[in-house]
């Protein structure tokens, strides 16, 4: 009788689905660029000098990458500008110098790897980018979230029992093509006339801070915005103390791009020193303090955002957690996705949390995923990460609130329709009989439907009630 073996020495192992290889991050050095061929180390780290440079207009941007460029691309931006754009322009040098970092200096190929950037392609949409057929699904909307119609008082939203999103500032360093705010956030577009909060900061907070203390079953606040790096140090010092104060507030969470897209904001010493007081405050009180930002891409994670990360940490907040966004085209490949969290778990202490499917906003079709591919890129990232740092993707189902892509109630994949049920109600629905067992929907960008799918939007109007 033969001995059985367990495996041939002849037989090659298969390969794994992603192969895991150490990213290093690496700053993209800023001089490439000619309008930046100057800039030294020292104006580059300092927080004032990449506000004072950002990029704001078309001629802006022309005289950072001079002649890279080809007049093609502005065309582009500037047809997108008219009739498609939801946010107004505004780009940090440390964002732009993520994009294309090592495109060569050939026009034609330089404007071919910018316009196929992934970073570019969410921070500085061009027309070319946007679906030709719908641009917007029927049921977009400018607040697809509705939570303005759910504040409690000017800018905080209380949307699920126990949390509130605290909108201290309209405002950010840098603009995200995607912004689920886009109907607050930013300077008006000739697509979009925003709404504009209209109390003083000081009255804005007092009221936040009333209705905390008169609703002590809230127990979770994100500070948000708009981006809290906007928010003057001092004014927000006084708020999180008022927070800490309350002794129904047991999390707090800052949410902050500009972690990413303006790590020097992060490292400026008042800024630190102040961090490291509303931390001290906040571990004697045992309140978890916690930084969320937006990393959508590998790219984005240089050194300087490393840096800034364990310096908060080192300052003494708890966590610092990624909340990325779902966008075709920029990291919608089991590849793109892991080498991301890897990248943020491994060499920036950043912990993937969520990754949120693309919300329901006017133009935005060409960024979205059906949930079905939000479903297999969950299954496709499970298993090579520690569990506490495998994200879990959401959908942020209108009316509802982040549910996991598998948490679904029912699926026409023929229509794209998925329906969501909820286990709360919101502030809007405290009367409302019918909020949990209602069921709510959430559509499919109609290009990933099948052909018959596609001919149904085609030929029952625009929207489906």
């Amino acid at each position: 009788m033969e001995a059985s073996t367990l495996s041939s020495p002849s037989v090659l192992p298969a390969p794994q689905p992603y192969a895991y290889e150490r990213l290093i991050p690496a700053e993209p050095d800023w001089r490439r660029l000619p309008g930046w061929r100057d800039v030294t180390a020292a104006q580059w780290r300092d927080a004032q000098w990449q506000r004072a440079h950002c990029v704001k207009t078309p001629k802006q941007l022309k005289a950072v990458v001079g002649p890279l460029l080809q007049d093609r691309f502005f065309e582009d931006l500037e047809t997108d500008h008219k009739n498609f754009a939801s946010m107004s322009m505004l780009l940090t040098p440390q964002m732009l110098n993520t994009m294309a970092p090592d495109a060569p200096a050939e026009p034609a190929a330089y404007t071919e790897a910018f316009l196929a950037d992934p970073v570019r392609r969410y921070m500085l949409p061009v027309a070319s980018d946007r679906d030709p057929e719908w641009p917007s699904h029927p049921y977009a909307e400018r607040d697809s979230l509705h939570e303005a119609e759910m504040w409690v008082v000017e800018g905080l939203t209380h949307r699920y029992p126990t949390k509130v999103l605290a909108e201290l500032v309209s405002t950010c360093p840098q603009y995200c093509g995607h912004c689920t705010r886009m109907d607050l956030v930013g300077g008006s577009t000739p697509q979009v006339e925003k709404l504009k909060l209209t109390l003083k900061p000081a009255d804005r907070q007092d009221q936040m801070i009333d209705y905390l203390k008169r609703t002590p079953g809230v127990r979770d606040v994100v500070v948000s915005g708009g981006d809290v790096a906007n928010v003057p140090w001092p004014r927000l010092e006084s708020f999180l103390m008022r927070l800490l104060d309350l002794e129904s507030v047991r999390d707090i969470r800052l949410a902050t791009k500009a972690l990413a897209g303006l790590p020097q904001h992060w490292l400026q010493p008042t800024v630190l020193e102040g961090l490291e007081r509303v931390a001290r405050t906040a571990a004697r009180r045992s309140v978890n303090l916690a930084v969320h930002t937006h990393v959508n891409h590998v790219q984005s994670v240089t050194p300087l955002v490393a840096e800034a990360a364990r310096a908060a940490l080192d300052a003494g907040v708890r966590d610092i957690r990624n909340q990325g966004v779902l966008m075709r085209g920029v990291n919608t490949t089991p590849k793109a996705l892991l080498d991301l969290c890897m990248v943020l778990q491994g060499e920036a202490n950043i912990l993937p949390y969520y990754f949120y499917m693309c919300d329901m906003i006017p133009n935005a079709e060409h960024w979205r995923v059906a949930v079905w591919e939000a479903q297999e890129l969950q299954h496709a990232v499970m298993g090579y990460l520690p569990g506490y740092a495998t994200p879990r993707i959401v959908c942020d189902v209108p009316y509802v609130g982040k549910r996991w892509v598998h948490q679904l109630a029912d699926y026409d994949r023929e229509l794209g329709v998925s329906q969501w049920t909820k286990n709360y109600r919101t502030g809007i629905e405290l009367d409302d009989p019918d909020a949990l067992t209602r069921r709510y929907p959430f559509y499919d960008p109609i290009t990933t439907l099948p052909e018959s799918g596609r001919r149904w939007w085609r030929e029952n109007g625009h929207r489906k009630e």
